[in-house]
């Protein structure tokens, strides 16, 4: 585990208090790309089928795509505000253990954020981050599930596309 980055992620947690009542835990967290784990437990299992909530799961997921641009947001580039325009989920098998949700887009969401800083418009990423969900002590490397989320970038107080313009009718000019 990283402490320095689980710091952060729990810091987070106050402003979203269900990734505090989750309890991830950031396992790897570079340029690369991002690993977090949620365990399984009370708090996380849906006790009717013996596997992980599928809320929990959409959190995990979320935190392994986000981690990477909530870094470099909190570190160098305030400005900037992140949201997620879908999420496409497959479920292959139950997750019925502790889940490693990992993400390797780390340098495609480095490269999103330069260029969402540098000209103040809108950055979606396409195709959108891949995260793959694991359970590394019962099934290894095979996946339980699969997420694709679409990260959408954005320097706040940035004129949108569609501003309205001094006369009341939209403007395509950003």
């Amino acid at each position: 585990m990283l402490l320095k980055e689980t710091a952060l992620l729990r810091l987070l947690g106050l402003r979203i208090p269900t990734l505090l009542f989750l309890g991830p835990r950031v396992e790897r967290l570079d340029e690369d790309g991002c690993e977090v784990l949620i365990p399984f437990n009370w708090r996380t299992g849906n006790h009717l089928i013996h596997g992980m909530y599928f809320g929990a799961l959409c959190a995990g997921a979320d935190l392994a795509a986000g981690l990477n641009a909530a870094r470099l947001i909190f570190s160098r580039h305030r400005d900037l505000r992140l949201v997620f325009g879908d999420l496409h989920a497959e479920f292959l098998k139950r997750a019925d253990g502790d889940v490693l949700f990992r993400s390797r887009d780390g340098r495609r969401v480095e490269a999103a954020v330069r260029e969402a800083v540098a000209t103040g418009e809108r950055v979606t990423l396409d195709p959108p981050i891949e995260v793959v969900a694991l359970v590394p002590r019962k099934y290894g490397e095979e996946p339980v599930a699969r997420f694709r989320l679409t990260l959408s970038l954005k320097r706040q107080g940035a004129p949108s596309a569609r501003a309205p313009a001094a006369n009341g009718r939209a403007s395509a000019a950003g």
